[in-house]
């Protein structure tokens, strides 16, 4: 019980004086022991890399999952080291809503075998989204996590630690400083000649004694200044050591971020090659209820996705719609002027935006009126033969809103 005591006392002791000597820095009455700039840069990069790691964690979380509140709910169960639930993604959900109405409507009706194509569809992407959640977690978010609650916690505390030992480094200094100021005022008292004709002649005793007594002191404060030094160095280095280790994590982050590329890629094609899938589907369906509308092949413009290469088949991907022509260059476009429209197929379509014509082989759009549309065989299915009054041209299917 003495000892804890005595050592309760001695913590006590080097908290004050810690404290003191913090408040007097902060004040601009102390000195302060500087870093070199390296050091300094050390620290600023480490800083810099936490600050940075912790916003693309969290907004990496957002892009996963969206909903705040299955993310807290996802927090909570990690703290508590138990297994996340299995949760439904919003396109499985969605493919649920679709084969269920389907059913209730009709699954043998237009709109039902439409809903329950599009119903495979969506729970297909739905698997490829929780499977792209999944690597990205493993590959991605945990070395990230695992850097903020492992590495970053040591290379906090060292440096807690490193700023404790030059608290107590700078407090010796002045303690010295003080020690050696009052041994030298001692000392010119002591130097003094005595006047042994005084009544108190044991004045030059006490200051003689004052001398050696600060002498002492002077030679304590010098050893725990270098057993503070001494401290002070190590724990440098060991801090340093651990700064530079940032350029390691860099490296580990590096390879995490082509990784999470890599995933993020597969998934995209994945959902580009399952939709694709779903619009040659659809295509040949709405062939079959529009006669007339749709004739001829249902592939795209686009090159065919690789199934070897996500990368390459992120690359192919089209941006949209294209503007196929309707006949080799040299034949001058088919000559549209000259098309007849066929004997039956022709509808009536709403225009839903306006359409600016890209050349003289399209026909410019506005919103709301009203023109006839056909198609040709050859012809790329996202685009149809419009005409109004004595105009005709190609126009695009996806500004159009086809009638009975």
């Amino acid at each position: 019980m003495d000892f804890n005591m005595k050592k309760l006392a001695s913590d006590a002791g080097i908290f004050f004086t810690r404290a003191v000597q913090f408040t007097e820095e902060k004040f601009g009455q102390a000195e302060k022991t500087e870093l070199d700039a390296q050091f300094e840069n050390l620290l600023a990069r480490a800083d810099s890399t936490k600050n940075w790691t912790e916003k693309i964690l969290r907004q990496t979380e957002v892009l996963l999952q969206p909903n705040p509140s299955a993310r807290v709910e996802e927090f909570l169960y990690e703290k508590l080291d138990r297994k996340v639930p299995s949760r439904v993604t919003n396109g499985e959900l969605l493919a649920q809503y679709m084969a269920e109405a389907a059913s209730e409507l009709g699954p043998t009706t237009p709109y039902g075998k439409t809903l329950i194509k599009v119903a495979e569809a969506e729970k297909r992407l739905g698997a490829a989204e929780r499977d792209f959640i999944h690597t990205a977690s493993i590959n991605f978010l945990t070395p990230l996590r695992t850097f903020l609650e492992g590495d970053w916690k040591t290379i906090s505390k060292e440096r807690r630690l490193l700023h404790n030992r030059r608290l107590d480094l700078d407090a010796c200094k002045a303690r010295l400083r003080k020690a050696k100021a009052a041994e030298a005022k001692a000392t010119c008292e002591g130097d003094a000649v005595p006047d042994f004709q005084e009544t108190r002649p044991r004045n030059y005793i006490l200051s003689a004694s004052a001398s050696a007594l600060w002498n002492d002191e002077v030679d304590k404060a010098e050893q725990e200044l270098r057993v503070a030094q001494t401290e002070f160095d190590r724990q440098a280095e060991v801090t340093r050591l651990l700064l530079e280790g940032i350029s390691s994590t860099h490296v580990n982050h590096l390879r995490c971020l082509h990784e999470f590329v890599e995933s993020q890629t597969t998934y995209y094609a994945q959902c580009y090659r399952h939709m694709l899938d779903l619009q040659k589907q659809l295509g040949s369906s709405q062939g079959a209820i529009f006669p007339g509308t749709f004739v001829g092949t249902t592939e795209p413009a686009s090159p065919p996705l690789s199934s070897t290469s996500p990368t390459t088949a992120a690359a192919t991907m089209p941006g949209g719609p294209s503007v196929a022509s309707l006949a080799p260059p040299g034949e001058a476009a088919l000559r549209l002027e000259e098309v007849a429209p066929p004997a039956s197929g022709t509808r009536k379509a709403r225009v839903l935006y306006d359409y600016e014509a890209a050349d003289s082989s399209e026909l410019a759009l506005l919103a709301d009126e009203l023109i006839t549309v056909y198609s040709l065989p050859g012809m790329d299915p996202d685009w149809l033969i419009g005409e109004r009054g004595n105009k005709k041209g190609k126009v695009p299917v996806t500004y159009l809103e086809l009638l009975s």
